[in-house]
């Protein structure tokens, strides 16, 4: 078997209020507590440490002894893992790992816990357990107490308690022994099982794969590439705190964009509920039919909404006292917080507006690439594209009838605000879609989907019957419309340009097509796609943009870009090298069917944070654009 290091080949399990990730060995690497932004209790991943040796912590092992062969997948259209492991005397276990979700009482259980199923399948397997959680970001291990069948784990934020049926004295020694009989492990809040645990995680694997089951049977998936847009949907709905309704853009924190970054800071917390990430997810589980994201999404954005309308804010979280560094891209970048309207364009799962950055210096980072990032200091940018996705991302509820709550005009009314700060804004710099943090432009993604915003608000109006509102927000519009193709383009160049004035590409400029901006086959719009690919691809990869940025050039391409290429040489009618280029994407990911935010320009190697929800939307929406239609066999 190939020696494994540290990689994001990782596969994810949970359940929207717990999640982990496992490694190709069937270690837990990565999970946080009490919610996907909080300590990671499982660190692991960002220990600097390869998870086989005996010093490593924050992870939760399954060793084996005289392992050979590992073989790992999800039980069918669920999230849930099956490991086998084989040893080289015949021996085998069997692990399965995942976090309990079903209909409760009439409610939805999804406790912050983790169940592992573990079993003798042949011979006499002799295993070792090492759990092993961490607190205050791998400070230390959390303290223990312990019972007749369970053990304590207490830590800064929270206390887990592990019930089991196997020995507890085998778990906090991590004495080797013979597996004779299948055990149970439930990891999860500190109060005591109600029963045996070995019959509670037995019901509750049945009960949890009966969900999922049954959730992907609402899904209405294409023809081609069923498993793989199944896969990347369960995985989206994983990135949902449903608790708020928050959908986070990646599980992870501070997986480096590349691998010569050690010090230089390009290193992010993405565990956070990005308003233009969370648009494109439920943009694509929407053409799944995925109405329970968009409903239970909404239900957080109304709230910002509402917030932003009447020019207040939530409090601030507290932030660890953690000092940061003298690194680059900490600066502050002032914003008009108290301006009716107003939004970030990224706030807490609990919508939090303060997500203060520090440095986690306990933790190494992934390989050793520091620094570890909590918090993310683009809270405090301005990114005006969030007020088209904001519109974009609630424009449906106005027209859908299948949703519980359809839109009222109340609803309307709370977004006008959103629009009149969209026209505000339209022609004023930004740190664009990007995030730069050094540097601000006018950016002709921001100012369309500022377009967008007023736009699909005469859509709305016009729905409601509203005749005036609808004039009114067709009529700014067309005015916004004006000055982007007065100002972004390019007559010399002869396309448009990433910024008003300039002659910058950026990958972004593929999107106008997505927003009905232009039209794929406008000539201006050609003109562009090939000045972009011709700038911005590298082999089969697209890259954000060419030029550098705050921590110089990028070194790795940007798999959401890609896919937009996809979909953009899909539209303008060039078939075969979209179908081809969306299968070279697909044999990127990851055993877990699975994509991270980079790739290396040679492809053989996945950064940053993962699993990116970028990312899978890409995949979705190609997947859905590609396939033959269903027609083709029925």
């Amino acid at each position: 078997m190939r020696p494994l290091s540290q990689s994001l080949d990782l596969f994810p399990i949970g359940n929207c209020a717990a999640s982990a990730l496992v490694d190709r060995c069937g270690r837990f690497v990565w999970a946080c507590a009490p919610r996907v932004d909080g300590d990671p209790v499982f660190s692991a991943l960002l220990g600097g440490k390869d998870p086989r040796e005996d010093s490593a912590h924050g992870l939760w092992a399954i060793d084996v002894e005289g392992m050979t062969q590992v073989t790992q997948a999800y039980l069918r259209n669920t999230p849930i893992l099956r490991t086998e492991i084989r040893t080289a005397d015949g021996g085998a276990v069997e692990i399965i790992d995942f976090c309990p979700r079903y209909r409760h009482f009439g409610r939805q259980y999804r406790p912050l816990a983790f169940v592992r199923l573990v079993r003798p399948l042949a011979g006499a397997p002799r295993i070792r357990v090492r759990l092993r959680p961490m607190t205050n970001y791998g400070e230390r291990p959390c303290d223990q107490t312990a019972g007749s069948n369970h053990i304590r784990y207490v830590g800064s934020q929270i206390t887990l308690r592990l019930t089991t049926d196997c020995p507890v004295g085998h778990v906090q020694e991590e004495r080797i022994f013979r597996l004779e009989k299948p055990l149970g492990f439930f990891l999860g809040p500190d109060e005591g099982l109600n029963a045996d645990v070995d019959t509670v995680a037995g019901g509750m694997l049945r009960e949890t794969t009966d969900y999922w089951r049954g959730w992907v049977r609402t899904l209405s998936v294409p023809l081609d590439w069923q498993e793989a847009v199944i896969r990347a949907a369960i995985t989206l709905k994983l990135c949902q705190y449903e608790e708020t309704g928050a959908i986070v853009a990646a599980l992870t924190t501070s997986i480096p964009e590349h691998p010569d970054e050690a010090g230089a800071g390009r290193n992010w917390d993405y565990r956070y509920c990005w308003l233009r990430d969370a648009y494109y997810v439920v943009q694509a589980l929407n053409r799944l039919g995925a109405a329970d994201m968009l409903e239970n999404y909404l239900v957080y954005l109304r709230n910002l909404v509402d917030q932003a309308s009447r020019g207040d804010l939530p409090s601030a979280v507290e932030c660890p006292p953690e000092p940061v560094p003298d690194l680059p891209g900490l600066h502050t970048v002032a914003v008009e917080r108290d301006k009716a309207g107003h939004v970030q364009p990224v706030y807490g799962v609990g919508l939090e507006p303060a997500l203060t950055e520090w440095v986690a210096t306990h933790l190494p980072g992934y390989r050793g690439i520091g620094p570890v990032r909590v918090g993310n200091q683009a809270h405090e940018h301005l990114q005006h594209d969030v007020y088209g996705q904001i519109v974009l991302s609630t424009v449906q509820a106005f027209f859908d009838e299948r949703l519980l709550r359809p839109a009222t005009v109340e609803d309307f009314k709370a977004l006008e605000p959103i629009g009149e700060r969209a026209f505000e804004l339209h022609d004023k710099p930004d740190a664009s879609l990007w995030e730069f943090r050094g540097r601000e432009a006018v950016h002709t993604y921001s100012s369309v989907m500022c377009w967008a915003a007023c736009d699909r608000l005469g859509n709305a109006a016009e729905k409601l019957g509203l005749a005036d509102r609808a004039r009114y927000w067709n009529g700014k519009a067309a005015v916004i419309r004006k000055t982007i193709e007065t100002h972004a383009w390019n007559e010399k160049e002869g396309r448009f340009a990433a910024t008003f004035g300039g002659d910058e590409l950026d990958a972004s400029l593929l999107q106008l097509i997505d927003v009905r901006f232009v039209r794929p086959d406008d000539p201006r719009m050609q003109a562009t796609m090939k000045a972009v690919e011709k700038g911005l691809r590298r082999g089969p990869f697209m890259l954000r943009y060419a030029i550098p940025d705050d921590f110089g050039m990028p070194q790795t391409a940007f798999n959401f870009c890609t896919f937009w290429l996809i979909e953009a040489l899909q539209l303008s009618g060039r078939t075969s090298e979209a179908r081809e280029l969306f299968e070279e994407m697909l044999d990127r990911r990851t055993a877990a069917g699975l994509l991270s935010e980079d790739i290396s320009f040679e492809g053989d190697e996945l950064w940053g944070n993962y699993p990116q929800t970028y990312s899978l939307v890409g995949l979705i929406n190609c997947a859905t654009l590609l396939s033959k239609p269903w027609a083709s066999v029925r």
